[in-house]
């Protein structure tokens, strides 16, 4: 296992030497610019299209029947209730509550 793991340390650090040294060796990585390709066709003024309605008909009203599915149904907002009323009323139900009652018994030795 140890010469394992040596072996892998020792690959490891082989590559990154090799990297660090042979970068500095060799021409430098952005020796050349780079050239942008230039597209003048999309860069030309044109007017802008003109607007067309998304719907075909000439009625802008849509009136559809049948089944949604529940997860869809809009409910109507539940009244929000503040976080201290709720608190004091879980220390009132907790104060009101039965206690359990515990009976330790303890058998003969």
């Amino acid at each position: 296992m140890k010469t394992a793991v040596f072996v892998a340390c020792l690959l490891c650090t082989t590559a990154a030497l090799g990297q660090s040294i042979g970068g500095s060796l060799g021409s430098p990585v952005m020796s050349r610019p780079y050239d942008m390709t230039t597209h003048e066709q999309q860069a030309t003024f044109r007017p802008m299209a003109s607007e067309h309605s998304l719907i075909d008909g000439a009625s802008t009203i849509t009136v559809a029947s049948g089944e949604i599915p529940l997860a869809e149904v809009p409910l109507p907002p539940r009244p929000e209730i503040p976080l201290g009323d709720v608190a004091r009323a879980l220390r009132k139900q907790h104060e009101t509550a039965k206690k359990a009652q515990f009976v330790f018994e303890q058998q003969g030795k």
